[in-house]
């Protein structure tokens, strides 16, 4: 798997992209706003003006109606003052007689002069008239005079009473810049101090997000080690969570699968072992059967033919085959033996009993070879010490170890013999075979154990031996749980076994 080879680079923080989707949001909706009120609120004051300079001749309209109109001791100047000072506008009522029945306190100067002027076609003209609204009592225009903008409706009330109502415009027009100005100044403290806010904000949202990250980082290269350790109960906190729980499970996940794939490959292993150990067991067999049987065959084959009527031929040739039927017979009883062993068709029956006699019985039949080869045997083991173990399987541990020892003994400094010791260890005994003679190769002390290896194969082929001896010593010991081994000694080499005691 491919590792990262460094932190990636993250060009636009998530608190950075935030602050500038903010700020230009913020940014975008203030020059809206700006741009709405530079384009509409003189129209909609204007329309508002209107509505309200329509308001007030409805109500003077229905006050002229009344037959104390002209009366000033019935309160309607009071309420024409109510009326133009709550409204802003400047007025001005005459009779059908040019008499001034009302001027407004806040009225505009000279607006009775105006007036007259409108009723008698004179004055000063404006420099700038739109008909906004005209019928037949009143006229609605917004006009320009001497720099100045104003809303005004002039007319009859009730076909008697001349009015003139105007508002000024120009100072709605210059509120509203005033207005964009601080508008426009307020946004741009509001956009600093929101975005100082929103980059703080953030900050604490990205900064679990990028512990997140660098725990999914972990996890891609099978780090499993890290856990997400916010204290966020919100959605954050439980993406981390859920997190740490697919942490734990492909953990959990790889674990059992790299054991399933350490089994997998040691069954394989296994496999391939037992087959190439079953093709070497075949091969070694046919090689070890081979020789016997062509003399066995050869011999038997010249007994047929009558190659030789001398009854000394006839009995050598007779030999020759019940002594090679024999060798045969001895490895097909050790590889079965063996087989048995290495496959614990047998159970071990664990006793208590005295190894000192069992040595000293299998000696009494065994000594006999030992003559034979005139080799002296000296055994140097204690009486009476008692181990746990299988007597037969602890004899033909010796019976092996013995059988080599008699086969590769050889004159030594001080003469040809086989020593027989046991040395004591905590609760241990060990049991060793000394032999003198050559030592064993260093390369060839690791191998001696396997079936059918030979250290010198001329030799073992001239006493009659299989190369199966030392596998059952190993199988035997494997068997109970015990060490066994061998090491190069001065003059010669010893065998060792150990057993509980």
């Amino acid at each position: 798997m491919n590792s990262s080879s460094g932190k990636k680079k993250i060009c636009f923080p998530l608190k950075i992209r935030y602050t500038i989707i903010f700020a230009g949001l913020t940014a975008g909706v203030i020059l809206f706003t700006v741009l709405i009120n530079l384009i509409f609120l003189p129209r909609y004051y204007e329309y508002a003006r209107l509505k309200v300079i329509r308001n007030v001749y409805d109500e003077l309209l229905a006050a002229s109606e009344g037959p104390s109109f002209n009366d000033s001791a019935a309160g309607i100047t009071d309420k024409l003052d109510d009326l133009s000072l709550k409204n802003n506008i400047s007025m001005i009522i005459l009779s059908d007689e040019s008499e001034v029945l009302y001027v407004s306190k806040s009225g505009e100067r000279d607006i009775d002069m105006i007036l007259a002027g409108y009723i008698l076609g004179q004055g000063k003209a404006p420099e700038d008239i739109r008909i906004i609204d005209e019928t037949k009592d009143y006229s609605i225009r917004k006009i320009s005079a001497m720099g100045n903008k104003y809303l005004e409706m002039f007319g009859k009330l009730d076909n008697t009473y001349s009015f003139l109502m105007r508002t000024p415009l120009e100072s709605i027009e210059e509120s509203a810049v005033y207005a964009n100005r601080l508008y426009l100044c307020v946004g741009l403290a509001g956009i600093v101090f929101s975005s100082v806010i929103v980059f703080l904000v953030s900050n604490s949202i990205s900064k679990p997000i990028l512990r997140l990250s660098d725990i999914s980082e972990k996890m891609v290269n099978l780090d499993f080690e890290a856990r997400y350790e916010g204290n966020d109960s919100g959605e954050i906190g439980l993406l981390g969570k859920n997190i740490n729980q697919l942490s734990e499970s492909l953990e959990k996940s790889i674990s059992e699968l790299k054991t399933a794939n350490n089994e997998l490959k040691r069954d394989i292993e296994k496999k391939e072992k037992a087959a190439e150990e079953h093709r070497e067991f075949i091969s070694n067999v046919s090689h070890e059967l081979k020789t016997p049987i062509a003399l066995i065959q050869g011999y038997a084959e010249g007994l047929k033919e009558g190659i030789s009527d001398d009854p000394e031929s006839r009995e050598y040739y007779c030999d020759v085959i019940i002594d090679e039927a024999s060798k045969m017979n001895n490895m097909v009883r050790q590889l079965l033996n063996l087989d048995q062993l290495e496959n614990g068709d047998e159970v071990s029956q664990l006793e208590r009993f005295d190894i000192s006699e069992v040595l000293v019985n299998f000696l009494a039949t065994a000594s006999v070879l030992a003559e034979k080869e005139r080799i002296e045997i000296r055994n140097e083991t204690e009486t009476g010490v008692f181990v746990w173990g299988d007597p037969y399987k602890a004899e033909l541990v010796i019976s092996n170890y013995f059988s080599n020892a008699i086969h590769h003994c050889s004159e030594a400094g001080n003469g040809k013999y086989i020593r027989i010791y046991t040395e004591k260890r905590g609760k241990i005994l060990r049991m060793c075979v000394f032999n003198t003679g050559t030592g064993i190769p260093d390369e060839a002390i690791g191998r001696i154990w396997d079936k059918f290896y030979k250290v010198d194969k001329a030799r073992t082929r001239e006493y009659g031996g299989s190369g199966v001896g030392l596998s059952i010593v190993k199988a035997v010991q494997s068997s109970i749980g015990r060490g066994f081994g061998v090491e190069n000694a001065d003059g010669g080499v010893t065998f060792w076994f150990e057993l509980e005691t």
